[in-house]
């Protein structure tokens, strides 16, 4: 048993312009374009979801990222994992939120990355994988255009540790999370082709000082990924979210033209991600969490969107995976999310709610600690 789970925050750095958003999706894009845009698809529907005092905050300003930090240190978050988008040696983006923090000291939060490893895509593009950041700006271009926007190239060595060198200076400070000297990395998208890059990495650290890197890839049963590799569940989209019944479904809904949007159930997935961790017990696989869901700002009639969340029932749901997951030893929970405005999955505050998301996290982890 651990003394306590440590809840990690997953952090978009999303909000600030870079010249690649304003290429693909228009002069300015950030994801605050799809979430001030969205409309309700159905009675009852809170669209567009509005920050609290309509705080539509730049990541580009130290002020906003401070402003992150302090919330979050004010009820409880343990840290921040913070997306990286390392493409190849020649694109890295969305850094200056970690750059940030990285500079100003005083922002003392715990901190790590989470590699979403995929090549940024139209939503047209019929190549699985990547990501499709903005499928409503996307009906905007023409489809005889590239597919693929950047590339996602792992290279060999002398890329590995170009990379490697990158992450350095983060993995030296003091805040970046390293349990028992070992800089935590998330890797979301697993392919075999990764562990010999993983191990390069592992004798780097050694040779700065570390014990080693603790890598950790997001559990996907559709991959074949060696039972000696340290996993984590991302959620919602692991449990419950693709069962066949719900694919059949949707297909009949589509096809008789009711609707495009997916209907998914809050207390259904939740008591899969509970009884997930209780089935995986003391395996190396770690608890994921989310708040709510519900992705219209990027996908219009097309969106997933889980119904029936409330502050309430987070706390209840967040708290029972607490407890299992310090029961089994488990260090961490990683919650979906801090700030993905554009899928609806966040902690910071609306209008709607306020500060409720957040408060429910403070007492889960002051029950924790007693």
């Amino acid at each position: 048993m651990t003394d306590r789970t440590k809840i990690f925050a997953m952090y978009l750095p999303q909000y600030h312009e870079i010249p690649e958003n304003s290429e693909f999706w228009g002069e300015g894009f950030t994801d605050w374009v799809g979430v001030k845009k969205a409309s309700p698809l159905y009675k009852g529907h809170i669209e567009p979801r509005e920050p609290e005092s309509g705080y539509y905050y730049d990541l580009s300003k130290k002020e906003d990222v401070a402003w992150q930090v302090s919330l979050a240190k004010e009820y409880g978050i343990d840290g921040f994992g913070i997306y990286h988008y390392w493409f190849n040696d020649e694109k890295n983006l969305l850094t200056k939120p970690a750059e940030i923090i990285l500079n100003n000291r005083e922002l003392d939060l715990p901190f790590f990355f989470a590699w979403d490893n995929g090549s940024w895509k139209r939503t047209w593009s019929k190549i699985s994988g990547g990501n499709d950041w903005a499928p409503l700006q996307d009906k905007e271009q023409k489809k005889d255009g590239p597919v693929i926007l950047i590339p996602y190239e792992l290279g060999g060595e002398k890329e590995w540790e170009n990379h490697f060198n990158w992450l350095l200076p983060f993995f030296k400070d003091s805040r970046y999370e390293k349990p028992d000297n070992k800089p935590l990395f998330l890797i979301y998208n697993y392919s075999s082709d990764l562990l010999p890059m993983v191990e390069f990495w592992n004798d780097l650290a050694v040779k700065n000082g570390f014990n080693g890197i603790r890598v950790i890839f997001r559990h996907d049963k559709l991959k074949n990924i060696p039972a000696e590799l340290e996993k984590f569940n991302y959620e919602p989209q692991f449990s419950g979210w693709n069962s066949f019944y719900r694919r059949l479904k949707n297909k009949i809904y589509k096809t008789m033209g009711i609707t495009k949007t997916k209907i998914y159930s809050y207390d259904k997935i939740w008591k899969k991600i509970l009884r997930g961790a209780k089935k995986y017990g003391k395996d190396d696989i770690l608890s994921g969490a989310f708040v709510s869901y519900d992705d219209t700002p990027r996908r219009g009639e097309n969106a997933s969107i889980v119904k029936g969340d409330t502050p309430s029932k987070f706390e209840n749901y967040l708290k029972r995976l607490a407890d299992i997951s310090k029961e089994n030893g488990k260090e961490y929970i990683f919650l979906t999310a801090w700030n993905e405005w554009g899928e609806g999955a966040k902690l910071e505050p609306d209008k709607t709610f306020g500060r409720e998301y957040l408060a429910a996290v403070k007492r889960v982890k002051e029950s924790q600690n007693k």
